[in-house]
């Protein structure tokens, strides 16, 4: 008999992926790699003249294997794809169609690392950037922590409005556009970047003492959304793909002097094989580079719940 293979749109995933589905997944997923279960190289592309096509790949041994495929041209119609295989038989048993996945998924890696480094106590939060990776970021954590409050920048002051509106309104979360980043992270337990500036956002000098920072957008070292400040202020610098990190070309902040080899892997601070946050006034940052195959991961959680009919 031969099974359907299951297709998913982006309101198939909205209605059934929740944040503690896609933390706990994230969770597992980091500890497959690092124990290496989860195959999870490093992200490749091919050039599409003006653009790319970017490909990522995941093998979870004995289990699935699949991948996901986007372009960078930002189009409005551009879509992104995730196919999940059976690893017995190779059948398709999934396929997700659009970029709710992609985010979440983005969104839970995150929600992972708040988890493990951010303090017990964190309740507030600032973020940096109004998009959907800022969103998911901020859903993540809201079901790892009982936020307080978030305070939210962007350039556009109806973007953070409606940001901060919507945090009230979908995630119970008193919340408030500000004017400034300076604002948005001052006197803040857990700090999101996730903006598309190519230069940085924040000055370290305004994080108080036992921040936590996920940082999503650019940080390489000629384009990055914080800078070298930051990872001077930060006692513990982790990712959740030590093998993207040193893929990047050019190199990540990270790669450089003085701070080449101090990126710590998140999986292996899950795993207690290497030590996260040690202490409360410590500065601990997350920087997010997408670790292979997590997409399919969650797919494949998404494909054994099912959507809500």
């Amino acid at each position: 008999m031969v099974s359907m293979t299951a297709l998913f749109s982006d309101e198939d995933v909205a209605a059934a992926v929740d944040a503690p589905l896609t933390v706990a997944a994230m969770r597992d997923a980091l500890l497959a790699a690092y124990e290496g279960r989860l195959i999870a190289p490093p992200r490749t592309s091919a050039p599409l003249g003006g653009g790319r096509m970017v490909l990522t790949a995941g093998h979870l041994s004995g289990e699935w294997y699949g991948f996901r495929s986007y372009d960078t041209f930002g189009h409005p119609e551009s879509g992104q794809l995730v196919v999940l295989h059976d690893a017995r038989t190779g059948a398709v048993r999934a396929i997700a169609v659009g970029e709710e996945l992609g985010s979440r998924r983005t969104g839970g890696l995150g929600g992972v690392a708040v988890d493990a480094l951010a303090r017990p106590d964190a309740a507030t939060l600032g973020v940096v950037g109004s998009g959907r990776q800022a969103w998911t970021q901020v859903w993540a954590a809201a079901a790892v922590r009982p936020l307080r409050e978030v305070t939210v920048h962007s350039r556009s002051a109806a973007r953070r409005e409606a940001f901060a509106a919507r945090v009230r309104a979908e995630l119970g979360v008193p919340a408030r556009a500000v004017g400034s980043a300076a604002e948005a992270v001052r006197r803040r337990d857990v700090v999101v970047l996730a903006t598309t500036s190519t230069t940085p956002v924040v000055d370290a000098a305004d994080l108080a003492p036992g921040t936590h920072v996920n940082t999503v957008g650019f940080k390489q070292v000629h384009r990055h959304e914080f800078g070298p400040d930051l990872l001077a202020a930060a006692e513990v610098l982790v990712t959740d793909s030590p093998a993207q990190a040193a893929a990047y070309d050019p190199p990540m902040l990270t790669a450089v002097e003085p701070h080449a080899g101090r990126l710590r892997d998140l999986g292996a601070v899950l795993a207690g094989a290497v030590p996260g946050r040690t202490g409360a006034d410590q500065i601990s940052v997350f920087c997010s580079t997408g670790l292979a195959g997590t997409e399919v991961f969650l797919l494949d959680r998404l494909a054994r719940v099912g959507v809500p009919r």
